[in-house]
């Protein structure tokens, strides 16, 4: 018995690809053997995609050399190009997120150009509308990338997290590496105010005194009197060069140092010392991030060492004694703080075709927004142009969403 083939096409339309899909089956519904063969995607003159309704057809190109990114159309007759004129077409994108760019379009050379920039990504739902000799034509199709849908347990096994792109004060720091130091107004040394002997010494290296407490027992070798030296503040013995029968004839006995608050001495380099002022906020943190402990700048020194480098100071609280004296530190200075309209984490920052992107979430849908960056405080960063305040983004773990774009977007074809 002789087979009948029926022939079926499948036609699926994108915007970077039109693919036809053929193959033969008998009336059994079974395979002939052949098997599926894409063609190649209809594309104009100019290498737009090529939308044709009997003998009227329109080519559309993202035409990007030298200028931002415009839509231009071309139009035939029967394959033959039709004046600029002589026709009149509409292009409406619908994007992600709600978001409609409705384009109208002018007469240029020989074809017509939108008024507008096409913005990335160049993802949206198209509506073509044209008008040629009485006859009203329509196309829709789908042209995404950079967008992907990913179900609930994907988004919670991945632990994606979001944020939403709001104002935000940008505090900008810059880091400088220092040593804490004893306040120089808070280092006493201990005379006689007499020549005499040392009775007795009743205090040790390392040990605290009190404002008042008696630290020697002397007798004037003039008077034969005796007489006690006392502690003028709070504080640790920290030096004692004197033993009982010592003479004390003008020289330093004991020292005391209070550092119940203490220096940061940090260097600050050329690029740096512009940016400093008296006044400004410092965070201290020792190098093991175990502590830390706030400040202001007190003193930036108004001359440079030999190796370009000038001293500037804060003074930080010591209350239980952790910033001891030659100890190495790092500071993050506060050299500015101001408000911005918009602003994202930094940690939401990804590459994208080698453009700095996030992550919109729309659901469970999710697409790149390619944006426009100023200022960073390492943390924050602001955000000039691509994101929409009040957008929901993603902040972390977005390398399945990432995968999955990438995956799917292998080619970026207008």
């Amino acid at each position: 018995m002789r087979n009948q083939f029926l022939f079926l096409s499948v036609v699926i339309t994108l915007w970077g690809s039109v693919s036809f899909y053929s193959y033969a089956a008998n009336d059994h519904g079974e395979s002939d053997g052949h098997s599926s063969k894409q063609a190649e995607e209809a594309k104009g003159s100019h290498g737009g995609k090529l939308l044709s309704d009997g003998d009227f057809s329109l080519e559309l190109k993202i035409f990007e050399t030298g200028v931002p990114p415009e839509m231009r159309l071309y139009a035939y007759d029967n394959g033959k190009p039709i004046a600029p004129d002589n026709w009149q077409a509409n292009v409406t994108l619908d994007r992600l997120g709600g978001d409609k760019d409705q384009i109208k379009f002018s007469s240029e050379l020989d074809y017509q150009v939108g008024n507008q920039v096409i913005q990335e990504p160049h993802s949206y739902d198209v509506t073509i509308r044209a008008h040629y000799e009485n006859q009203r034509y329509e196309w829709q199709f789908e042209s995404h990338e950079g967008r992907t849908m990913i179900s609930d347990r994907q988004i919670k096994l991945a632990g994606v997290e979001t944020d939403t792109a709001s104002e935000a004060t940008l505090t900008i720091k810059d880091t400088l590496f220092g040593v804490i130091a004893a306040a120089a107004d808070s280092v006493y040394r201990i005379n006689a105010p007499y020549p005499g002997l040392v009775e007795a010494v009743h205090v040790l290296v390392g040990e605290q005194v009190k404002k008042g407490q008696r630290l020697l027992t002397l007798t004037n070798t003039d008077t034969l009197q005796h007489y006690s030296v006392k502690s003028p503040a709070n504080g640790e013995v920290t030096e004692r060069f004197v033993n009982q029968g010592d003479r004390a004839d003008g020289r330093v006995l004991l020292e005391i140092v209070d550092l119940s608050t203490v220096w940061v001495e940090m260097s600050a380099f050329p690029e740096s010392i512009e940016k400093l002022a008296v006044g400004q906020p410092v965070t201290v943190r020792d190098l093991h991030q175990h502590e830390a402990a706030t400040g202001t700048i007190s003193y930036v020194a108004p001359h440079m060492t030999g190796g370009h480098i000038a001293c500037t100071r804060a003074v930080i609280d010591n209350p239980d004694g952790h910033w001891r004296p030659g100890m190495h530190i790092n500071a993050d200075i506060q050299i500015a703080s101001r408000q911005v309209p918009l602003a994202i984490k930094a940690s939401a920052l990804q590459s994208f075709r080698d453009m700095p992107v996030v992550f919109a979430k729309y659901g469970n849908e999710f697409e790149v927004r390619m944006v426009e960056l100023g200022e960073s405080n390492g943390d924050t960063i602001e955000v000039l142009g691509g994101l929409k305040p009040g957008t929901e983004y993603v902040t972390g773990n977005s390398f399945l969403i990432k995968a999955d774009i990438l995956k799917d977007d292998a080619s970026h074809d207008h």
